[in-house]
């Protein structure tokens, strides 16, 4: 493999249990969604709901207080930027709350520790929101993992499907896409940030999702990277 200066990471089956992210951050939002809307701005939620009603997906009828919608959101696992505020903000509380603290597999702090003392540039590219991003990464058993992290994207910066988002990500590394790594455990990701130029790596982790014959090489831990 190339010298990578820089790394870029998934979360959900790369740095985190999927199992975390649906069987605790998940059901979590959904319970405290009600009480969210009352008071929260839902501006850019109703303009991706007039989207959806252009398109012809039959969301359900927008009200007042739109749980109905935002769970018809959750149930499709969306990657819906508005939806992802709305999770964020929701586990803003729950953090601060001591309700929630961030999980990541045994293997990660050593890792981003390890990386960060050979001068490599460590980043986050995750479907959640950068708030979601850093609380989670920030409130770890191993303690605050953001001092290893030097930059997070979200679908602000573009689908992780699309091989233009990771060209964005690249220019802000600074470096060319060649000397960047892209660790995930989807190939459909990994497929656009080949096509951007990046280096790969397939991450195979217990609790992830079967995926599709491919040719990224494959890892099961942090440990087999530099």
């Amino acid at each position: 493999m190339p010298v990578a200066r820089g790394i870029l990471l998934d979360i959900e089956g790369t740095t985190t249990p999927i199992s975390f992210v649906y069987d605790v951050l998940f059901p979590f939002a959904r319970r405290h969604v009600s009480e969210y809307v009352k008071h929260a701005d839902l501006t850019d939620l109703k303009h991706e709901y007039d989207d959806e009603v252009r398109k012809g997906s039959n969301p359900p009828l927008w009200s007042e207080e739109p749980v109905a919608y935002i769970y018809w959101l959750m149930d499709q696992d969306r990657k819906s930027t508005a939806l992802k505020r709305i999770q964020g903000e929701i586990w803003h509380e729950g953090y601060e709350r001591g309700l929630l603290h961030g999980e990541v597999f045994p293997d990660v702090p050593g890792a981003l520790e390890r990386w960060q003392r050979n001068g490599i540039d460590l980043r986050i590219f995750s479907s959640g929101s950068i708030l979601a991003q850093l609380l989670l990464f920030s409130s770890t058993p191993a303690g605050d993992l953001t001092k290893f992290l030097r930059g997070y994207f979200d679908t602000t910066t573009g689908p992780k499907n699309v091989a233009a988002s990771y060209g964005t990500i690249a220019k802000s590394f600074g470096v060319a896409p060649s000397e960047i790594l892209f660790i995930s455990d989807i190939t459909r990701e990994l497929d656009a940030a080949r096509e951007a130029g990046m280096q790969t790596r397939l991450c195979i982790r217990t609790g992830n999702h079967p995926q599709p014959a491919n040719e990224h090489k494959t890892i099961t831990t942090f440990d087999e990277i530099l």
